[in-house]
């Protein structure tokens, strides 16, 4: 593992970096140069690194490096030759762009791609975008278990291909991360419902749920084969009644969740009630009570 992030890498500093590795390429499994602009011939060792056959990457983070368009598309297409090792990857708070997405998402729908974790939080997705991204991964739903899609676009378009994905029998997310994506929370939750068992990890804060989501949710935490360990849902605009309603459907499945973060809601008297209630139950399991999460 090689950990780089925020170290003001220069596009020197990239050639000599992809020399070494590309000198000892098969054990070196984990590479994070998140925070560090490579400009376009730091990328074209970056993406000559990946395209090499010897390269035994699993774990790519290059979150917040400045990428164009261009190099996005370049990375993903170096991706996509060479994909049978790769489980992680972070492209946070890059501009994919329309050739960017249409070549992660040719990544994402070769059979022998194994992507586990997806990490693509600000990068300016449109709704078109996820879609296409969502998509693809309903054509290969098997391997992925971690999805953070969080200040993106989701649109309807977007939300209604994730449904699709998360109904999907062969879908196994673990965790899925949807911070301030804003619209039609109520029907991504009815797809949760429907597929409950693998889903160990919520985060859908700075969302405005209404009442519908919060019933739908409700309903998700009441269901005896859901599973979720951590539920994080931090300035969703609850109500007291909200609050009051999650809480009791908290307490009558408590015995899986362990971390639960309601920060920024308004919980009020029946809330914090219902709340107590559940701390007070001895099959909960409740770790984690904070703002932190």
């Amino acid at each position: 593992m090689l950990g780089l992030s925020e170290c003001s890498i220069t596009e020197e500093g990239y050639r000599c970096l992809s020399e070494a590795v590309r000198s000892n390429p098969s054990h070196l499994i984990s590479l994070d140069l998140s925070g560090n602009d490579p400009g376009p011939s730091g990328v074209k060792l970056i993406y000559d690194l990946l395209e090499d056959t010897n390269c035994a990457l699993n774990t790519v983070r290059l979150r917040s490096c400045g990428f164009s368009k261009e190099c996005c598309a370049d990375l993903s297409s170096a991706l996509n030759s060479n994909p049978s090792h790769l489980r992680h990857l972070n492209l946070s708070k890059n501009n994919l762009g329309t050739s960017g997405v249409n070549k992660l998402s040719d990544l994402l729908k070769n059979p022998q791609c194994k992507l586990k974790t997806l990490v693509l939080c600000g990068c300016s997705l449109t709704e078109k975008h996820c879609a296409r991204l969502i998509s693809a991964l309903c054509s290969n739903p098997s391997h992925l278990t971690h999805l953070n899609l969080s200040g993106n676009n989701l649109g309807t378009s977007g939300v209604n291909k994730l449904s699709d994905l998360l109904k999907n029998p062969q879908c196994k997310l673990k965790t899925l991360v949807l911070r301030s994506c804003e619209k039609h929370c109520a029907r991504l939750i009815s797809a949760l419902c429907s597929n409950p068992s693998h889903l160990t990890h919520l985060n859908l804060s700075g969302n405005n749920l209404g009442t519908s989501g919060v019933n739908k949710l409700s309903d998700l935490l009441k269901n005896p084969q859901c599973k979720l360990k951590t539920l994080v849902l931090r300035s969703c605009g609850f109500s007291k009644e909200c609050c009051a309603a999650l809480s009791s459907a908290l307490n009558s499945n408590p015995s899986h969740l362990t971390h639960l973060n309601l920060s920024g809601n308004n919980l009020g008297t029946s809330g914090v009630n219902k709340l107590s209630d559940l701390l007070k139950n001895p099959q909960c399991k409740l770790k984690t009570l904070t703002e932190w999460l």
